[in-house]
């Protein structure tokens, strides 16, 4: 007697016309890649340190105008390629402006609905660029409210959420495919201190800096990484204890800074966190413009604040090598709010005491701060 034989179960949920629609989205996103092709990285020697080199990695001239170019093209690969992205899904962010500008940018090259959930207090002219590039904005008093604001309209929409706070880390290649760790050290490859002594970032959603501090260990470089943190950001707690859970009411430097220590961040790649006052910040990019005549915003002053103070250090001690450091987007986005004279009185800004560290640092080589 034999047996029935069972039928196997089968559930077939390929679909040969939405795997050519993902493929030639993916076509769009690497051809923006190769256009786009790499940012500058500018030599800013300073006369007061002839053996230290300092570089601004140039992220404005991406075509969305910041660093954020770079992640939001990962996160819109990460969803397409696992599936969480397909045709007419509703893209939803939470952001402080920057990473929407550019999704909103990627949304439309591929054809998406797109809406960004970020705080009220967002610049005006971040908000005008998302619209411009068809996005909706959704704007909210309380910034620890985007994460549930901006899950929750997902969910609704049967869209997807970006989530660039927990996935920055994972949807970019640390090992290398064209990441900003990757061009940093190649374009430092003639010269005459290829292997920097530093590397400085500031941390948004933490992806720079696990990005960098991971591909430092993985060539076996002796390159250190500094992440800077400005005032009432949650970084700097989750830095000296990764699990104190501690909160805060959020950063007033766009770009930089969160109220919670992202899942992004990782801490453990991190060599030296440096809690960087907001009105020195500010005087940073101040600085920069007059003395250079680049614009930048305000995150790169955090960011090249440090970076200075690392240059006199380096010097004090006799040391010679190179830092380097972001240019995280181009300050015309600023220049109603953080290079507003009103603005900054409104914020009770004190810019003048750093504008003179800054400048006795660059002509003398001493850090007075």
């Amino acid at each position: 007697m034999t047996g029935s034989v069972e039928h196997l179960l089968e559930v077939d949920q390929s679909g040969h016309a939405e795997r050519a629609r993902v493929i030639e989205a993916i076509r769009k996103l690497k051809a923006d890649q190769t256009r786009s092709a790499d940012t500058h990285l500018h030599a800013m020697r300073i006369p007061a340190f002839p053996g230290i080199d300092l570089y601004l990695k140039d992220e404005s001239t991406h075509p969305t105008g910041s660093l954020k170019h770079r992640l939001a093209r990962s996160l819109f690969l990460y969803g397409l390629c696992s599936g969480l992205i397909s045709e007419g899904t509703h893209v939803v962010e939470a952001s402080s402006g920057s990473t929407a500008v550019s999704e909103a940018f990627f949304a439309h090259l591929l054809g998406l609905p797109f809406t960004a959930v970020m705080a009220k207090s967002t610049s005006p002219s971040k908000i005008a660029l998302i619209e411009r590039e068809g996005g909706k904005c959704v704007l909210v008093d309380d910034p620890a409210d985007v994460y549930s604001v901006a899950r929750a309209l997902a969910d609704e929409t049967g869209g997807h959420y970006l989530d660039q706070f927990t996935y920055a880390e994972r949807a970019t290649d640390w090992r290398g495919n064209n990441n900003i760790a990757e061009s940093i050290f190649e374009q430092l490859g003639m010269e005459r201190f290829p292997s920097p002594e530093w590397v400085v970032v500031g941390a948004g959603t933490g992806g720079t800096s696990a990005t960098i501090g991971r591909y430092v260990r993985f060539r076996g470089l002796t390159t250190r990484l500094c992440v800077v943190d400005p005032e009432n950001s949650a970084f700097l707690a989750a830095f000296r204890d990764p699990g104190c859970g501690e909160t805060t009411c959020g950063s007033r430097i766009e770009g930089i800074g969160r109220p919670r220590a992202e899942p992004s961040f990782l801490p453990d790649v991190v060599d030296r966190l440096v809690r960087v006052p907001d009105a020195a910040s500010v005087a940073t990019a101040h600085f920069l413009r007059a003395r250079t005549g680049q614009l930048a915003g305000p995150s790169t002053g955090t960011a090249l604040y440090a970076a200075t103070k690392l240059a006199c250090d380096l010097h004090a001690a006799g040391q010679e090598g190179s830092i380097v450091t972001l240019l995280c987007d181009d300050g015309v986005r600023y220049l109603d709010t953080y290079f507003s004279d009103s603005r900054v009185a409104e914020q009770g800004w004190d810019l003048d005491p750093y504008l003179s560290v800054l400048a006795t640092a660059r002509d003398d080589g001493v850090w007075t701060g």
